[in-house]
């Protein structure tokens, strides 16, 4: 089974990879290209010594995980994070924040943004199969 480095769609599901989505700095748009409904999805991609500007929202909470590179996050109080590859950061709708790539190679973050709360665990599995499995 190979990788899958273009975006190809399914019955009921979507492949990607983000470099097959744009190869310039900025947004890749991942919900667009993936057809992701519930939730809003994007990656962007900052070159060294780059900071976007303060931006907040009126109603979508967000969730920044690090691909790759260093985040500077900066929020409107002054407060700073940095965070490295495996970072995760989630801030709520209304809070001033902006991000910098803090590192000398290129920052990568996805982005995922959503509003009205997690639905719960609705997860299923046919009779008598189990959900996670050992691989052999």
């Amino acid at each position: 089974m190979e990788d899958v480095h273009e975006v190809t769609h399914g019955d009921g599901y979507s492949a990607g990879h983000i470099d097959a989505m744009g190869d310039q700095y900025g947004f890749r748009k991942v919900r667009r290209e993936l057809g992701v409904s519930a939730f809003g999805v994007n990656v962007i991609a900052m070159p060294p010594g780059t900071s976007g500007g303060f931006h907040w929202h009126d109603e979508q909470e967000e969730l920044y995980f690090v691909h790759a590179g260093r985040a500077e996050f900066e929020f409107g109080d002054g407060t700073k994070v940095t965070l490295g590859p495996g970072g995760v950061l989630r801030v709520d709708a209304g809070t001033r924040r902006k991000m910098a790539n803090g590192g000398d190679e290129d920052l990568v973050v996805y982005i995922v943004g959503g509003k009205d709360g997690y639905v719960g665990r609705d997860g299923r599995a046919p009779e008598g199969e189990e959900r996670v499995r050992q691989q052999a």
